[in-house]
């Protein structure tokens, strides 16, 4: 039970400085000053048991809870001055978070005297006022919930609260209040279940001036900007008379003409108006020249001294490398390449010879597709020759000779073409510009009766895909 009181106060505590930046409308703060009473029948036990200073037990109840309620002169206990200060900060939709001091001297338990106890409580509230419902009517009843940490003398347990109050609005910020709470002990053994009764003094405060300009937030009709009085509390940023609410331009003096906005070229368009405010234009391109005549102005214009197409902001189109293809055209705009091949160069037969020469002198391991490491040169020297093609695409053919079967033969040479493949892949050449294919024994070059046309056979072609 211990730790639940903990939880409970900490709670209660963290709700109301958590939410107590909400937003109110005026004056969300208020400080309370009060006297309470404490009454201790017919919740509590007999006053030997405070006398002797064992532990408050509620094993021993006397009568109904509100049995002899109101019995003042016999039940409550009160001390003669302020006893109690409360402190509150409006949550919003009614509801009002208070953190609650309270202190008093013990000398009546029940029907029955005691020695004087200390008594101190803090507690936290969240309580809901129904004024806002009753359109801010003097009258304010309430209802809360609440815990908190109760101290008679050196003994001390937690409660869980509930309370009924009103308020009583005298002036705008002032009222006089009345609360009853009942704080039930959770502890069994020694807690000590009991009414609080105060009746006090609320001042509420914290009007906001958010802006600063000496114009409380309620009568600011621009509440968060700093403004005049003669305006209600809104700026005229620009001086010109014209307040920043109605000026279509409140960063710059302007003319009432114009909603207080400037002509500064002073071509008969409102600079807000205008897309070329300080040069001197024409209506039909909203106030901006076409210096160069082709029909764009200039604002939309990249090249406005040069005429060119609106497809390219008015610029002629560029041709870096000077091969009649324009550079938006060109798949090759820093090579020279022909018209027929997109601005790229066009693979020359002896170019083709020279690939094929190179591929047929690669070397693999005999009866595998890994390549040799000596074919390393060579392969180097046809990834160089594809990149001064970018845009050419090139089909890797395998072949082998006769020995051995068709199928294993077809095989072998795929994997002889594809394994070229993966080296000119991984080597900077891009996938989309390479396939690969087998053709087994099917494509001799000689005769298979010799070693040397053998030799021949098994080779690895390159040509042209003009796919």
């Amino acid at each position: 039970m211990k730790h639940l009181n903990i939880y409970l106060v900490a709670i209660l505590f963290l709700v109301g400085v958590g939410v107590s930046n909400a937003q109110d409308q005026d004056n969300p703060w208020s400080i309370e000053l009060a006297v309470n009473a404490v009454d201790f029948f017919p919740t509590g036990a007999d006053s030997g048991r405070f006398s002797e200073r064992n532990p408050i037990s509620n094993e021993q109840q006397i009568g109904n809870i509100f049995q002899e309620y109101f019995n003042v002169n016999d039940h409550w206990n009160m001390v003669p001055s302020v006893s109690e200060l409360k402190i509150g900060r409006y949550l919003g939709d009614g509801f009002t978070f208070v953190a609650v001091g309270s202190i008093n001297s013990i000398h009546k338990v029940g029907d029955a005297e005691a020695r004087d106890l200390s008594y101190i409580s803090t507690d936290g509230e969240i309580k809901y006022s129904f004024r806002e419902l009753l359109n801010g009517s003097w009258f304010a009843p309430y209802l809360g919930v609440g815990g908190g940490y109760t101290w008679l003398d050196d003994i001390g347990y937690g409660t869980a609260n509930a309370f009924v109050g009103f308020d009583f609005w005298v002036a705008e910020n002032l009222a006089l209040t009345a609360q009853s709470t009942y704080k039930h002990a959770f502890e069994e053994n020694y807690g000590q279940t009991h009414f609080k009764h105060s009746l006090g003094v609320k001042f509420k405060f914290g009007g906001k001036d958010t802006d600063g300009d000496g114009i409380y937030d309620y009568e600011d009709e621009c509440p968060e900007t700093p403004g005049l009085p003669e305006f209600n509390g809104c700026p005229d940023t620009d001086g010109d008379g014209i307040e920043d609410r109605n000026d279509e331009c409140p960063n710059t003096p302007g003319l009432p003409e114009f909603n207080g906005c400037p002509d500064t070229d002073g071509d008969g368009i409102p600079d807000h108006l205008d897309a070329c405010p300080n040069t001197p234009g024409l209506a039909e391109y909203n106030g901006c020249p076409d210096t160069d005549g082709d029909g764009i102005p200039d604002n939309e214009d990249d090249c406005p001294e040069t005429p060119g197409p609106k497809a390219n902001n008015g610029c002629p189109w560029p041709d870096r490398d000077g091969d009649g293809v324009p550079d938006k055209d060109d798949l090759c705009p820093d090579l020279i390449g022909t018209v027929a091949n997109n601005g790229c160069p066009e693979v020359t037969e002896a170019v083709k010879k020279a690939l094929n020469s190179y591929a047929k002198t690669i070397l693999f391991d005999t009866g595998k597709a890994s390549i040799k490491d000596q074919s390393a040169g060579v392969l180097n020297d046809i990834i160089g020759i594809m990149k001064e093609y970018p845009n050419a695409k090139f089909v890797i053919e395998g072949h082998t000779d006769s020995v051995g079967s068709d199928k294993l033969n077809m095989k072998l040479s795929k994997d002889r073409a594809e394994s070229v493949e993966n080296y000119l892949q991984a080597n900077g050449i891009d996938d989309d510009r390479l396939t690969h294919q087998g053709f087994g024994e099917d494509r001799p070059l000689d005769s298979n009766k010799t070693r040397e046309g053998r030799a021949n056979n098994r080779r690895v072609e390159i040509s042209l895909n003009k796919n």
